[in-house]
Order: C-alpha cells, then structure tokens, then sequence
C-alpha cells in the first residue's frame, strides 16, 4: 500500500464519520436550535425569563385549547399553520409579559445545568405541540429518529408535563 492509498482511505473514513455525524445531527436540528433559542435567551435576559417563558407555554396552551380554531383559516396548509403559530406565540407573549411581571429574579434561582435541562425541555414541549397540536406535519416532514421521540400519542402527557415536573425540582 502506498502513501496516496493510505491518504486515500483516510479521506474516505473521515467524510463517512462526517456524514453520519451530520446526519444524526440533522435528525435532531430542530431540537438543537429551538434548545438555543431558550438557553440564549435564559443566558441573556435572565433566568427567571426561562421559568416566565415555560409558565407562559402552558397558559398560552390553555387558552388556545379552547379558542374556536374554526375562525382561523383552514385551506392552504402554510396559511393554516401560520395563524395557528401565531395565535399560539400571541397568547405566549401575552402570558409571558404578564408572567414577567409576576416572576421576580430576586427569589428564584436556576443553576446552569437547570437552565440546560429546562432550555431542552422547553424546546421538547414546542416540539410535541408541533407533532400533535398545529398542523405542522402537512408542511413538514420530520426525521424517522425525531418522531419516534414525539410523534406517539403515548408520549404527549410525559413531553407535555416534562416542563412543569423540571420547574418544580429545578427553580428554587
């Protein structure tokens, strides 16, 4: 074997290894970024922001739960998506400026690896909202990996409940 051969093999070792690192991270992209957001979010304006903002997804959800969906439109599937996201981010900023207000940085504290786990359990619960609330799917198609994570109706009550069992043994 001669050193061109060696340099060759190498070369087609590290792009496989390349490719199926991207490729498993690609399958969980979406997670990542929404992960960033909230974290860089949390790092920034604070940490009580993070506990107003995950507060804030469930209220937001209680009242889009029992909104009449029937006034928003319905026919082409970007359009539908759009007004039910932002319907949901509407009530969510609403409740969240409301929660800010409430939710005082002086008598809570989040450690750092708190606000990692509730930044990733943030991004998981918008991630269950997409897969069995908005009509995403139609839009959308996500990984083989990802939706068996969040597509079972089985697994909506634990991603829907992570959030608010992590608050409670996180925020102190």
């Amino acid at each position: 074997m001669t050193a061109t051969d060696g340099i060759a093999q190498v070369n087609t070792l590290a792009t496989q290894y390349a490719f199926t690192v991207w490729s498993a991270a690609s399958d969980f992209l979406i997670i990542i970024i929404l992960f960033g957001i909230l974290f860089l979010f949390a790092w920034y304006i604070g940490r009580a922001t993070l506990v107003s903002i995950l507060l804030a997804f469930y209220a937001a959800y209680a009242i889009y739960a029992v909104f009449p969906v029937s006034y928003l439109p319905t026919a082409p599937a970007m359009t539908a998506l759009v007004a039910n996201l932002g319907l949901y981010a509407g009530l969510t900023l609403v409740f969240y400026i409301i929660l800010r207000r409430v939710v005082v940085s002086d008598f809570l504290y989040v450690g750092i690896f708190g606000t990692i786990i509730l930044a990733f359990l943030g991004a998981a619960f918008l991630l269950i909202l997409a897969f069995n609330i908005f009509p995403v799917a139609s839009i959308y198609t996500f990984t083989p990996a990802v939706s068996a994570l969040f597509a079972p109706q089985a697994y909506f009550f634990w991603w829907f409940s992570a959030p608010a069992i992590g608050l409670f043994f996180l925020a102190r």
